[in-house]
């Protein structure tokens, strides 16, 4: 590995701190977009539960449309929670500190999903 290896694309003096942190925030703003694909997804899957998958067949509307609100509620929580934790990252880093997601906030997002999912399946054995 010589001198040049070393240098950035384009010469100049090579910052590993600064160069750090500019990866991290642009770790942290993949990972927003992460929260938003998330929360896009929740809102399609959203639509096709509770909107076309009664109208396109003969089963009772009701359980379709609890759980097509409930993939809706996780959506919006994601896209929400996205932005939340962008800002706090941010400030974060620019502190030099490392911030920890909410312990609680995952905790009551993964038993919310697990609680669709359980749903999605009753809905599957008992709906057919």
């Amino acid at each position: 590995m010589g001198v040049r290896d070393s240098e950035p694309p384009g010469g100049g003096r090579f910052d590993e701190a600064g160069d750090a942190t500019r990866r991290t925030h642009l770790a942290n703003e993949r990972t927003y977009l992460a929260w938003w694909r998330s929360g896009l997804t929740c809102l399609a899957v959203s639509f096709g539960t509770g909107k076309l998958v009664p109208s396109l067949s003969d089963e009772t509307r009701w359980p379709y449309v609890l759980l097509g609100t409930g993939f809706a509620i996780l959506g919006l929580t994601f896209i929400g929670y996205g932005f939340f934790r962008l800002r706090r990252v941010e400030e974060a880093v620019m502190r030099g500190e490392f911030e920890r997601p909410d312990d609680r906030f995952i905790a009551v997002v993964t038993a919310f999903g697990m609680v669709l999912g359980a749903a999605v399946i009753a809905v599957v054995i008992f709906e057919t």
